[in-house]
């Protein structure tokens, strides 16, 4: 099996990619990633998502061609240039809402909400404010974070934080995970 052939690739994700590589931007999610976003956002009908960490768009798109008409995205970054990509391309999606904000923040003023599925791309929600994250992650609901296998662009003590992140998911009991070491490492939580 070729997990990589016959991807079905979303129509807006070349178009991204091209301006995602002109911009210097290095930390989008690869394809394989996008792939299982989509089918968890499918699993999802009418579902509320939220992605932390936007980035150029290019995991927004597998998560809206996933998304049935009734579901909905809220995705932040505070990176206003690489939200500009995003929107250029994506932002016609009425399901969408496009927010530029320091996560941490965003996190933090939640109140009365939960989602369906989280995927988690940056500190906001993955290194920083976990537990707080997942509180907002409906029961059956998703909570997934890729980048968990090293790679050359990782930060400084960036392997330590990977390393902490996985076995606090480890010890949770009201999580099931599931560890991949594949695309650039993905762990996929369900919320019991």
């Amino acid at each position: 099996m070729d997990d990589s052939a016959n991807l079905n690739t979303p129509v807006s994700v070349q178009k991204i990619w091209e301006e995602t590589c002109d911009a210097g931007f290095t930390m989008a999610s690869e394809p394989l990633t996008g792939a299982l976003l989509r089918v968890l956002a499918t699993s999802k009908p009418g579902g509320r998502l939220l992605e932390l960490g936007s980035g150029t768009g290019l995991a927004t798109a597998w998560l809206l061609d996933g998304m049935d008409a009734m579901s909905t995205l809220v995705t932040v970054d505070n990176d206003a240039a690489a939200l500009t990509i995003l929107r250029n391309n994506l932002g016609n999606d009425n399901r969408l809402q496009v927010v530029c904000a320091d996560g941490d923040g965003f996190i933090q003023d939640l109140k009365n909400t939960a989602f369906d599925l989280i995927f988690a791309d940056t500190w906001a929600g993955k290194y920083r404010l976990l537990d707080r994250t997942l509180a907002l992650v409906k029961p059956g609901g998703w909570y997934v974070v890729d980048d968990m296998l090293p790679r050359q662009n990782w930060p400084e003590g960036h392997a330590t934080k990977a390393s902490a992140l996985v076995t606090a998911l480890e010890q949770r009991d009201d999580f099931r995970i599931a560890k991949m070491s594949w695309a650039s490492g993905v762990i996929a939580a369900v919320r019991i």
